[in-house]
């Protein structure tokens, strides 16, 4: 009896170091669970759909970057600091929406590019997608559209306010804006697909596109920013595209601009505007550049504002 039991004793005496060996020497994964994050508002299903992150020095391309450094300093944030790049799938029943498409291929391999593969992992597929909204047309909101030219989403039909349109696919816009080369031709690259197509609808400011969903204007980013408020059962859900770019700074001091702002003044406008109605209606909010999933509530504090991250919720 003794034996035996000794003899089991330095059996897993011999086994337990090639266990412990084995756990060790486990391949790191460094990837991520699919980026996407469901929620039910009213009779609508949302998906926040992660289109990647993407690193910038943010002190470097912001307004009072002293302001910028320390704030990121005093949260023990180190720069580049990563931006989210959030899209929303509407769900509604009838409707399958994307607001946003993400960078598609126009920041590179490892910034952006991850929404049709969170699409699918979510359960969807590019050639459901019956609409995509814009908030604005720049690389990170739009660059997804199109691959190598083609259409990402197929049967879809694009819609963006008509301002920002004609100033960016405009005859002759890179030589009356030339600093701004890369964005117009990146613009044609992804859009004029779906120009050739006949499936780019502008609007003109604040419209219904469909039942439960109108464009808000919130000009200045772009020409023609504008912000989608969703509405189901008495449930409200506005997403408002750049009104946020870093959130440690932004909510604080909403004078804060960053240089994509193609006119910061009204940038600035805008971004007061909507902080100061998110915070007294109490809707929820989706934002394409706060952390994923971006979403949650705004709350005045007689100085500014203070984001409050919506609570993690499991879907049964």
């Amino acid at each position: 009896m003794h034996r035996v039991f000794l003899s089991g004793l330095l059996s897993l005496c011999m086994v337990l170091p090639t266990l412990a060996t084995a756990q060790a020497a486990a391949p790191q994964v460094r990837s991520q669970a699919p980026g996407f994050y469901r929620l039910m508002l009213g009779n609508d299903e949302i998906t926040v759909l992660s289109d990647g992150t993407a690193p910038r020095h943010v002190d470097e391309i912001m307004s009072k970057p002293d302001l910028v450094r320390q704030t990121l300093n005093g949260v023990h944030e180190q720069q580049p600091i990563e931006l989210s790049i959030n899209a929303f799938l509407i769900n509604t029943g009838d409707r399958l929406i994307l607001v946003d498409s993400g960078a598609g291929e126009l920041f590179g391999p490892h910034s952006g590019g991850l929404l049709v593969r969170n699409l699918v992992a979510a359960g969807y597929h590019p050639e459901q997608v019956d609409a995509i909204l814009l908030t604005h047309i720049h690389g990170d909101h739009s660059g997804g559209l199109s691959l190598g030219g083609r259409p990402q989403f197929p049967n879809a039909t694009v819609y963006v306010d008509k301002r920002d349109a004609e100033f960016w696919l405009a005859a002759g816009a890179e030589e009356k804006y030339p600093q701004l080369q890369k964005t117009i031709r990146q613009s044609h690259a992804t859009i004029d697909p779906y120009v050739a197509a006949g499936r780019l609808k502008t609007f003109d400011g604040a419209t219904e596109l469909f039942p439960g969903i109108r464009s808000v204007p919130a000009y200045g980013h772009t020409p023609g920013h504008s912000a989608y408020l969703i509405e189901s059962s008495g449930q409200q859900l506005l997403l408002w595209g750049d009104i946020i770019h870093l959130t440690e700074v932004q909510f604080a001091d909403p004078t804060v601009t960053i240089d994509y702002d193609v006119d910061p003044d009204a940038a600035v406008q805008s971004r007061l505007r909507l902080l100061a109605e998110a915070a007294s209606q109490g809707a929820l909010v989706g934002g394409a550049h706060i952390s994923f999933p971006g979403l949650g509530h705004v709350r005045g504090d007689g100085r500014g504002f203070v984001w409050v991250p919506a609570s993690y919720a499991a879907l049964q």
